[in-house]
């Protein structure tokens, strides 16, 4: 099986659990939960711009911010970030606790708060090298299938829209 990349970097799913033979996305119920949870929320984080960049400007100066290109994480303790301050992000995972708290919900405040009180990689330190193999063959969600992701959730009971733990009111319904 063929892992993918979806708008971000970083998760990364079974392209046959998300896509059918024709190369559009597969119906939400089609999909194992926890690839429902990440590609729900993608669609709700994949605006955002870098969680560094942000702390960097602010609210106010939201405009400087780079958009996100890589995500890190659990959904919904997830950290976005550019492809200038992913190093920082490699660097405090790696040598500066970060990697202690994967999985944990104290993941994203953790990283905010290190990049907050100055924490960044030093000159030099080695990122990652990403290889994108074919990209343009991998489908880009259109505005037309993000609308139909958000009807879909919508028209989901209440019940299966508490077990994919997306909130509703961050969709454009």
């Amino acid at each position: 099986m063929t892992k993918v990349s979806i708008g971000l970097r970083g998760w990364r799913f079974e392209e046959e659990e998300v896509f059918d033979e024709s190369g559009a996305f597969r119906p939400f119920t089609e999909m194992a939960p926890d690839t429902r949870d990440r590609i729900g929320r993608l669609m709700a984080i994949i605006d955002n711009p870098c969680d560094a960049c942000w702390l960097i400007h602010g609210e106010e100066k939201q405009q400087r911010c780079r958009p996100a290109t890589v995500v890190y994480g659990e959904p919904l303790r997830e950290v976005v970030l550019c492809d200038t301050h992913e190093v920082d992000f490699l660097y405090w995972f790696r040598e500066a606790g970060g990697r202690d708290l994967a999985g944990k919900r104290t993941f994203q405040n953790g990283f905010h708060q290190w990049f907050a009180d100055g924490g960044r990689a030093p000159d030099g330190y080695a990122g990652i090298e990403h290889v994108e193999t074919e990209p343009d063959l991998v489908p880009e969600p259109s505005r037309e299938e993000a609308t139909s992701v958000d009807d879909e959730i919508a028209s989901l009971s209440e019940e299966d829209r508490e077990s994919l733990d997306i909130d509703l009111d961050d969709l454009d319904v």
